[in-house]
């Protein structure tokens, strides 16, 4: 494969000085779900396969690994293929290797725009190895006509696979198959056909005893604390602790929410339907399908409930559905504490409720988790404050906290023009080391030194180089990060001087820029911790 040599130091746009090499080379690699399945696709593959291939060229240098697990190749939306592009954009990368051309992407004119047009523009050669193309060969056969050509085979092979996938599960959903990932709470896969369902006698206790409740006529709330106080396991942790989740990251906080509860009670999987197809993928997002397009196959698997309590239960949510919607209600105003007020017993947020003309934030723990209980904690009553208390409180304690904090003594150190004066000084000494660089490249191919000289000079040079590169990059961080903090600062100060204004109101936006956190307790006394003091403490 012919290649053509590029003898000169790559610089970022702020003038640093990387390794002089040929080419810095980034090693892309993609894995899409269904290519899972084929050996010789795994990462690890694509890895050696390109790394082999670096080997034999001594010009390549690998500076980094660009890797997209399970991502699809019809769109160039994926973590790894971004943060590549700004390395190239940063001028740290000359040089991209994949496996083949479908690795890149199988979308034809994202691709093509990609190989013909973005990595000629940013002096970027790309290599796919399998395809035996290399954009810097002008005379490979596939700069005319086959690259298009291949890349609208890999587009139209994806498109296909898609299309094979989506009528399969269709078909198998038609057939009363489950095909989803995992089995409903209270059902197991057959251990002989795994897209069966069975009954998972110990979570099918709970399910029964949640629709004998709900048939008697108890409210889902406190279905939701008979559970909590009880400690039933909850959905997410009785499947993470039968292998059925993986990932802690999944299973939620272990507390029964009424949400899960509606979800159970509403689901018909538990009278032995198969209820499939409630979500479809558009532009590669899960948007909900209208009821009358779900795909419902009667009596394929043994039932948990009967179809008498089912139905009975069902009149009875409708029920208490349409009675809350006969009551005539004011639209909530907005909640200027969104997202910043907390209970300071167990650190949940707080909720907020109508309550006559005024709103009340209440934690709901003693309610929905545990009568008396908050937090682990027993409690003689529940936290709660009218919005009406709260607003001027939190005003209050913002007027007070502004005559500490606006003097000055959050100011950032003022360390700019020594930082400056350290880039300045290690700049000198990187084009210094360049120069050293450039004249022991000549002397090499001057004969002047032998090989192994030039690479232990070579090897020192670049050292010095590459430390003084990192040494500035924290020194320039670290002036962007003081910079900011004044920014923050100067912000800061700015509303905090408009609480000294009598006609001065609380608004989401200033709670946003001002405030971190807001805690309650039984006493109903308020705690506000700034943003500013959150990071000065950090």
């Amino acid at each position: 494969m012919a290649r053509k040599s590029r003898k000169q130091a790559v610089l970022t746009d702020s003038g640093q000085a990387f390794k002089i090499t040929d080419y810095r080379v980034a090693v892309y690699i993609r894995l899409s779900v269904e290519d899972n399945k084929k050996r010789g696709d795994s990462v690890e593959s694509q890895r050696c396969i390109i790394e082999n291939h670096i080997a034999l060229n001594p010009d390549f240098e690998i500076f980094d690994t660009y890797i997209d697990n399970g991502t699809t190749g019809t769109n160039f939306e994926r973590e790894g293929f971004k943060r590549m592009l700004a390395d190239v954009e940063s001028c740290k990368i000359n040089c991209i290797i994949v496996k083949d051309l479908s690795r890149l992407g199988r979308n034809v004119i994202d691709t093509g725009y990609y190989i013909e047009k973005y990595f000629p523009l940013n002096n970027v050669r790309f290599i796919a190895v399998n395809d035996n193309y290399d954009s810097d060969d002008k005379d490979s056969v596939h700069g005319g006509i086959i690259l298009p050509l291949k890349n609208m085979i890999n587009e139209a092979y994806a498109l296909d696979q898609s299309r094979k996938i989506r009528e399969q599960q269709r078909q198998s959903m038609l057939a009363g198959e489950f095909i989803g990932s995992r089995p409903p709470y209270g059902y197991l896969r057959s251990p002989d056909n795994c897209h069966k369902l069975i009954v998972d006698k110990e979570a099918a206790l709970v399910v029964r005893q949640i629709f004998d409740w709900a048939y008697e006529g108890i409210a889902v709330n406190t279905i939701a604390v008979r559970l909590n106080e009880a400690e039933i396991t909850t959905p997410s942790h009785h499947k993470k602790s039968n292998g059925q989740i993986l990932s802690d990251k999944l299973v939620g906080g272990g507390k029964w929410q009424t949400r899960t509860i509606n979800v159970i009670l509403s689901h018909r999987v538990y009278v032995g339907d198969m209820v499939q197809g409630k979500l479809k993928v558009v532009n590669h997002k899960n948007v909900h399908v209208d009821e009358s397009n779900w795909i419902i196959v009667p009596d394929t698997h043994e039932s948990i409930i009967s179809r008498e309590i089912f139905d009975a239960v069902q009149e009875r949510l409708k029920s208490s559905a349409a009675k809350a919607g006969a009551n005539q209600k004011n639209p909530f105003s907005p909640n200027i504490f969104k997202g910043k007020i907390f209970c300071e017993c167990c650190s949940k947020s707080l909720h907020r409720q109508r309550w006559g003309k005024d709103y009340l934030f209440k934690c709901i723990a003693n309610e929905r988790i545990q009568q008396g209980i908050c937090g682990g904690v027993k409690i003689t009553k529940t936290i709660k404050i009218k919005e009406s208390e709260l607003v001027p409180k939190v005003t209050e304690i913002l007027r007070q906290k502004s005559e500490s904090l606006v003097g000055g003594n959050l100011q950032p150190e003022q360390s700019e023009n020594s930082a400056k004066s350290e880039v300045l000084v290690l700049r000198k000494s990187i084009d210094a080391n360049r120069k050293y660089l450039k004249g022991l490249y000549e002397n090499f191919v001057s004969e002047l030194l032998t090989e192994d000289e030039y690479f232990a000079f070579k090897s020192d040079y670049e050292t010095k180089i590459a430390a003084a590169v990192d040494e500035i990059q924290r020194l320039e961080n670290e002036q962007k990060s003081v910079a900011f903090k004044r920014s923050q600062h100067h912000d800061f100060s700015e509303k905090m001087q408009a609480l000294k204004d009598k006609n001065f109101v609380l608004t989401s936006e200033i709670i946003g820029h001002l405030v971190e956190k807001i805690t309650v307790n039984s006493d109903k006394e308020i705690k506000v911790i700034l943003r500013i003091e959150s990071e000065v403490s950090a």
